[in-house]
């Protein structure tokens, strides 16, 4: 797929020296923003050294990207590997330069990292400059700020609207992460499927802050691309301007063969999003979940999974249907959307009923062990997929309970009538 992009920074109308810094290198896909912090001009060197730092270890890493299998899960953990080495190169580099100048002591830098191989994204992040995505005309942020703010909505000790009226309120946009300050860092990752029409913004805070989605999605989606980012310096500028502004726009430009894989890509996203199991999460969150899945397909007549089997795979049917059934009779029909054997994500106990297709029929599986790995990794996320099982288990109890009480009603009513007969 073709890219065409362009990037500006500005100063801003506020700020004597611009701290901010990006990178784009065409032969590598690869697209940096970094917004410098610190004194006697430390923020300007700290995020300079990061973004070329990044370049310099992506480009050393040509073989790895070369042999990449877009079907192989683990060559996208190698690429999210090569992204979050590369942001510890340049966190080891600016806190030893620091370390070597007293004078540039606490030096750091946030930094965003958008690489893009053949039909796949790939982004590394810390701090709170961030990486949009533009796909059907809304506007999704892939990155989360490591913000003061932001981690204490994630811990449930704030509401967002409560934030300005807290004791945290002129704390709210200190930096939970920076890379630099200290010698490690830990790194977000994020890799998912790129499709054409796709359109991305990489900026740092001093744009965001004065933008909605409405607008990205209007200067992302209507002007031409090296117009955007002089477009969005522009409003922030005209609004106060109070730190340096960066922005970079990347538009994906496709062909007729990438029509069907972009259909099914959308078609899977939508699928989960619909899914009463994963209410409520945000894209990135989806696609987290759509990476730990695969795409099987079933043909009519075959079996899903037996009833009496060990099971370890949850499936999502995304088209076709399928048929829920024991010896005795055909229990209930499932169409897309539904989903199929989610218990097993939990334990390994028999499998209750026979799935068995009645039509060609293609879902998505996701194992058990994939699960566990995405709850032990993501704690906000376990916590809304968890809330969501007990949800949906909680409807099946009181649907099952309220069944059972018209089946004893019935009963006894029946019961009843042969009584008085007699």
């Amino acid at each position: 797929m073709e890219l065409r992009y362009a990037a500006t920074t500005d100063v801003g109308r506020k700020r004597a020296h611009n701290e901010d810094n990006y990178l784009i290198d065409p032969s590598l896909r690869l697209f940096v923003v970094a917004d410098g912090m610190g004194g006697h001009a430390s923020g300007e060197i700290a995020s300079a050294m990061a973004v070329h730092t990044v370049r310099e270890t992506v480009a050393a890493a040509h073989d790895l990207i070369e042999a990449i299998d877009e079907n192989d899960a683990s060559s996208h953990m190698e690429v999210c590997t090569l992204l979050e080495y590369a942001v510890h190169r340049a966190c080891e580099a600016i806190h030893e330069k620091a370390r070597l100048e007293p004078e540039k002591k606490g030096m750091g830098t946030t930094l965003v990292v958008l690489l893009l191989l053949r039909e796949r994204g790939y982004i590394a992040y810390v701090g709170d400059s961030r990486i949009y995505l533009l796909r059907g005309g809304i506007v999704y942020q892939l990155t989360e700020d490591h913000s003061l703010s932001n981690e204490l909505i994630r811990q449930g000790k704030l509401r967002a609207d409560e934030i300005d009226e807290s004791p945290y309120a002129k704390l709210k946009t200190a930096m939970t992460r920076a890379v630099g300050p200290s010698e490690h860092v830990e790194v977000d990752t994020l890799d998912f499927d790129m499709i054409p029409g796709d359109a991305f913004l990489l900026c740092s805070d001093g744009l965001y802050e004065y933008v909605d989605d409405e607008t990205i999605a209007r200067i992302l989606g209507h002007e031409e691309v090296d117009r955007a980012p002089g477009r969005f310096v522009d409003i922030a500028n005209s609004q106060g301007g109070k730190d340096n502004i960066t922005a970079m726009a990347i538009s994906v430009i496709g062909g007729e063969d990438d029509v069907e894989r972009a259909e099914e890509v959308n078609r899977s996203l939508e699928t989960l999003r619909r899914m009463a199991l994963c209410r409520d999460l945000s894209h990135q969150q989806l696609v987290r979940i759509l990476n730990m899945t695969s795409v099987v397909h079933i043909a009519s007549g075959q079996d899903v999974f037996r009833e009496g089997d060990e099971g370890d795979q949850m499936f999502v049917i995304l088209s076709g249907a399928v048929e829920l059934r024991n010896d005795e009779a055909a229990l209930a029909q499932c169409c897309p959307g539904d989903h199929l054997g989610e218990m097993a994500l939990l334990d390994a106990a028999p499998r209750s009923t026979t799935a068995r297709a009645v039509e060609p029929t293609r879902l998505l599986a996701v194992s058990r062990s994939d699960f566990h790995q995405v709850l032990r990794k993501e704690p906000p996320l376990a916590v809304k997929l968890l809330w969501n099982f007990l949800a949906v288990l909680s409807r099946r109890l009181r649907r099952t309970a309220s069944d059972l009480a018209a089946a004893r009603s019935d009963g006894f009513e029946d019961f009843s009538e042969d009584l008085f007969d007699d």
